[in-house]
């Protein structure tokens, strides 16, 4: 039997009731796949099941608010998939009516879809032979094949591509696809895998090698840049803050947040007053400060970590113009800010 009927009948037999395995329609594919790129299963789901229920069909997520779609997606990360998502419906709807286009050429047009994505959608809705690549793929492939070239390279993604596309079924390469991506995310993954009841044993290199724990080989990624986030939390006797919309590209483009003094340390209370006095921000006097967190909260990023800390601005004056506190949830925002949210309001309200 061959690797891909090997793999076929494996997920025949193995594969997960997941919602969107019930459908070929290319706007559900096209939804889920974005969802779950950087996203695991079990947290993607719940996040694909009200997208599906708050825009059932791509026209309204095309005519849904920027906004109304980045608080959908809080709290998935990479905002920049969501901002895609919502520019990629607006070309379906305005430049093929509403149609998903039907070949890997066409749909690799839409905002934010790449290789990956497009092959999906070609081999799942319109039984094309386009091999996919994800992180489960790459690792099934050079266990099996005994593959070492680094798969984060340009050489290593032709390689893997070629040997995916290689043996991709042509009779069936929605479950060619679908199955390698299961194998990967259910028999062998990343670490001790249950390689005695792995039907793929006899013929993976790897295996027969002693260098399962070793592949797939991956350049080491730089180190993330170290970086201080400093919020300032105003409030005023009315309950209002400063609360607004992070502008310019870059990580949270889109999202709501605090007045923000970035720097490369943690500050000192006199150093951010000074630092305040130079923002264009309203100063409502007098201002008491305190810190509401005395340890950084880390939040880690694919490229840096940062290290925030909430300063609590009080003021016996009126904030103008301003935000109601208790109504800053129906605003996007990032975990980091969210979280906060949520413990102040436990502490102060």
């Amino acid at each position: 039997m061959s690797f891909s009927q090997e793999i076929i009948r494996w997920y025949q037999v193995h594969k997960r009731p997941l919602p969107w395995r019930t459908s070929t329609d290319p706007y559900k594919i096209w939804l889920s796949e974005i969802i779950l790129q950087q996203t695991k299963v079990s947290q993607g789901t719940p996040y694909y099941m009200r997208f599906v229920s708050q825009f059932p069909t791509v026209f309204d997520l095309a005519n849904a608010s920027e906004e109304d779609v980045l608080k959908m997606w809080q709290g998935l990360g990479y905002y920049s998939r969501a901002r895609n998502l919502h520019s990629a419906a607006k070309q379906v709807v305005n430049d093929f009516e509403g149609i998903f286009p039907k070949d890997y050429k066409g749909l690799l047009s839409l905002k934010g879809v790449g290789d990956y994505t497009a092959s999906a959608i070609a081999s799942i809705c319109y039984h094309q032979p386009e091999a996919v690549l994800d992180g489960n793929v790459y690792r099934v492939l050079a266990r099996y094949f005994g593959m070492d070239t680094p798969i984060n390279t340009t050489q290593g993604f032709k390689l893997f591509k070629w040997r995916a596309q290689e043996h991709c079924d042509l009779d069936k390469p929605s479950d060619y696809n679908q199955g390698l991506m299961e194998f990967g995310a259910l028999q062998c993954v990343p670490k001790s895998p249950d390689c005695s009841s792995c039907p793929l044993q006899q013929s993976c290199i790897a295996y027969q090698t002693n260098q399962v724990e070793k592949l797939p080989v991956k350049v080491p990624k730089k180190k993330p840049l170290k970086v201080f986030h400093h919020y300032v939390v105003y409030l005023d006797p009315n309950g209002h803050t400063i609360y607004t919309k992070r502008e310019g590209k870059g990580i949270w483009e889109g999202l709501y947040e605090f007045p923000l003094l970035e720097a490369s340390h943690p500050m000192e209370k006199k150093d951010l007053e000074e630092a305040i006095s130079t923002m264009d921000l309203p100063k409502p006097e007098p201002l008491s400060f305190s810190l509401f967190n005395t340890e950084a909260v880390l939040h880690k990023l694919t490229h840096r970590h940062i290290y925030a800390y909430f300063w609590v601005a009080r003021t016996t004056h009126s904030i103008e113009p301003a935000t109601a506190f208790k109504h800053i949830n129906t605003y996007p925002t990032s975990v980091l800010i969210s979280d906060f949210i949520r413990a102040f309001k436990n502490s102060y309200f």
